[in-house]
């Protein structure tokens, strides 16, 4: 076992629950200001451009494998336990940047597993086919809306932005700082 500085340890869960926890109030704040899908209209800080409205994801990434919510909640339980021994136990937390991107990851892990396990004690407010009026929420809250011309991104959060960013800096860890890569000479 490699051991990493507890200044890691501090940096890590630092950003992860401090991400998290900033999701989440922005989630709470936003699903209390404008409701469910549908119940108001978009909240526009830049008409047609950038604004708000909420959204329930039971899918993952642009909505893939929408009502597979017990796969994906697996799935996020299973990357942060192997994120965590990659830092901690295999020693990858040595590396400043990859502790950062990994609490950045974490804390979209968090956010959106959070959403999955239905803790917000939401209810449907429409029937579909995978589930009834009054049923419990088991999807990501989202509600960040980008429109690029006439076309609107897939509405997104916080959560979604930090797993960006975190693997954003593993990208660039690997590319300009991994010294376990020779570089031809």
């Amino acid at each position: 076992m490699r051991s990493a500085p507890l200044s890691r340890y501090l940096v890590f869960f630092t950003i992860a629950i401090l991400g998290c926890s900033l999701d989440l109030a922005t989630k709470q704040w936003i699903f209390a200001s404008l409701g469910l899908p549908g119940e108001q209209e978009v909240w526009w800080l830049w008409q047609d451009v950038f604004g708000f409205q909420t959204s329930l994801n039971e899918g993952a990434l642009f909505g893939i494998g929408q009502g597979r919510v017990s796969l994906f909640a697996a799935m996020s339980v299973a990357a942060a336990v192997a994120i965590f021994l990659w830092l901690f136990v295999a020693g990858a937390a040595r590396e400043w940047l990859l502790t950062i991107a990994c609490g950045f990851v974490s804390a979209g892990i968090f956010g959106n597993l959070y959403d999955r396990l239905g803790l917000p004690g939401l209810s449907w407010n429409y029937a579909n086919p995978l589930h009834e009026v009054g049923d419990r929420v088991f999807a990501v809250r989202d509600w960040i809306l980008v429109m690029i011309g006439r076309w609107p991104w897939p509405t997104f959060n916080l959560a979604d932005s930090m797993l960006v960013v975190g693997a954003g800096l593993i990208t660039i860890h690997v590319i300009w700082f991994d010294t376990a890569v020779k570089k031809p000479s």
